[in-house]
């Protein structure tokens, strides 16, 4: 692991995962390494089917690789995380649970020494944080998708977990929905840093909201590319309009289309 920083956060060496399914052997991920630091945040694009999925289930250790090792905070990942904060693209809210309760959901599961009055004031100050103050008591089918993406991010990120995993958030959302939820997303980040990454399919996405993007492969996936992105201290989303971005959105564009080929290849 030397070459690898002590302040990364994620470790992901050498990793190698293969599917058994019903017509044989599927592998996924080849040969995999790469890291985050802590506080940092990673996208990760590549071919739809490529194994960004489950490059998160490793990460949280829902999965075991087949080979390498994966470390969180210095620690070899054996067994399931509960310290691993997870956003879904379908925001599961308990239909039962008020929004509020829906967010300290975890702080019931995850060992803490918050007591009632704690919990409640901790998922309190997420909900004001992501403009959700007032609608705490309301139900989940009595919000905008928007609204309850608001409180999946915050039910992910309450217990303050080492590293928050967002596989597709925003994806089923409406063009300007997604993009006030990339700003949502950078104040979290500034009142509440953690260790992220992203899995995405939306480019612009990728820039706006990471410090740099990971292109993984073509199945089987290892890390093709990657780009760091500079962010100024208020990203506006003009700045996807500059001609820095636009150039960097070509370039991740173009490796995305060597993924794609090279995974049409490997079929």
């Amino acid at each position: 692991m030397s070459s690898y920083k002590k302040k990364d956060t994620i470790i992901i060496k050498d990793v190698t995962h293969t599917y058994k399914t019903e017509t044989g052997l599927l592998p996924v991920i080849k040969n995999l390494s790469m890291s985050v630091p802590e506080n940092g945040f990673t996208a990760v694009v590549g071919p739809s089917g490529c194994g960004k999925s489950t490059l998160t289930k490793l990460i949280s250790g829902l999965l075991q690789p087949d080979e390498g090792e994966v470390y969180l905070s210095g620690e070899k990942i054996t067994t399931p995380r509960p310290t691993v904060g997870m956003a879904f693209q379908n925001p599961v809210l308990l239909e039962w649970r008020s929004i509020i309760k829906n967010v300290m959901l975890p702080l019931e599961i995850v060992p803490n020494k918050l007591n009632s009055l704690e919990k409640e004031q901790r998922a309190k100050q997420l909900l004001s944080l992501v403009g959700l103050e007032g609608f705490e008591q309301k139900k989940p089918s009595e919000l905008s998708g928007g609204m309850r993406q608001r409180a999946s991010l915050c039910r992910a990120l309450v217990h303050k977990p080492e590293v928050l995993i967002l596989d597709e958030p925003f994806g089923a959302l409406d063009a300007f929905t997604r993009e006030d939820l990339w700003q949502v997303m950078h104040n979290l980040r500034k009142e509440e840093p953690f260790t992220g990454i992203l899995i995405t399919h939306d480019l612009r996405e990728s820039i706006f909201l990471a410090d740099e993007v990971v292109v993984l492969s073509g199945r089987p996936a290892s890390k093709q590319f990657f780009v760091k992105v500079p962010k100024s201290k208020t990203p506006k989303l003009e700045s996807l309009y500059s001609s820095k971005s636009i150039d960097m959105l070509k370039s991740l564009r173009k490796q995305i289309e060597i993924a794609q080929s090279q995974q049409e290849q490997n079929k």
